[in-house]
């Protein structure tokens, strides 16, 4: 699958283990670089336009990209109502994320650029997920067993919290996950230039 673009040297610009999973399925060869970012947005932007501006940022960190190269980055965000829930620092702020969440909806945005030497796209997923109502014990048992510090809304629906915490989801799981490998899947299949 994906012929068209076979003749590019394909880049995840991620050291996520999730979207190199994910990204495995639809493209089984590719390379993986990263390049540090300073992951700050305006205040104006809102939902969708920071995970798009996001991945924008951090595939241009990558500068100048040789003639046969395709490199694609993205970046999730989680929020709940207009409050923007990122990546937290250790247990007390997590737990504190994982209470809004508990009980309500919330969306998670998640915005993936692909770019070639000719050409750049970007575009976003979202997914409203629902929680159940959690206990104190429950919330600490998870930040405790999987060390959520490493995701955005401090959760990661492929682990204990997707299990038993998720009470419905209207969108993609993948999204959720990470990475929307079933628009970007159409996007690469309609490549060309």
């Amino acid at each position: 699958m994906l012929e068209n673009i076979k003749k590019y040297n394909v880049i995840l610009g991620s050291q996520s283990p999730r979207r190199q999973q994910l990204l495995r399925e639809i493209i089984p060869n590719f390379n993986i670089s990263v390049k540090d970012v300073d992951e700050t947005y305006s205040s104006e932007l809102k939902r969708e336009e920071i995970c798009i501006y996001l991945s924008q940022l951090k595939s241009e960190a990558f500068g100048q990209l040789k003639s046969d190269d395709m490199l694609i980055t993205s970046d999730t965000i989680v929020c709940l109502g207009d409050e923007v829930l990122g990546k937290p620092k250790n247990e007390k702020e997590s737990l504190t994320m994982l209470s809004k969440l508990s009980g309500n909806t919330h969306t998670v945005y998640t915005g993936v650029t692909i770019r070639t030497q000719e050409k750049t796209v970007s575009f976003y997923d979202d997914t409203k997920v629902t929680f159940y109502d959690l206990s104190q014990d429950e919330l600490m048992y998870y930040i405790k067993e999987c060390k959520p510090f490493d995701k955005a809304g401090s959760y990661g629906i492929q682990e204990w919290m997707g299990y038993v915490g998720i009470e419905k989801m209207e969108g993609e799981f993948y999204n959720v996950m990470g990475l929307p490998v079933h628009k970007l899947y159409r996007f690469l299949k309609s490549w060309s230039v």
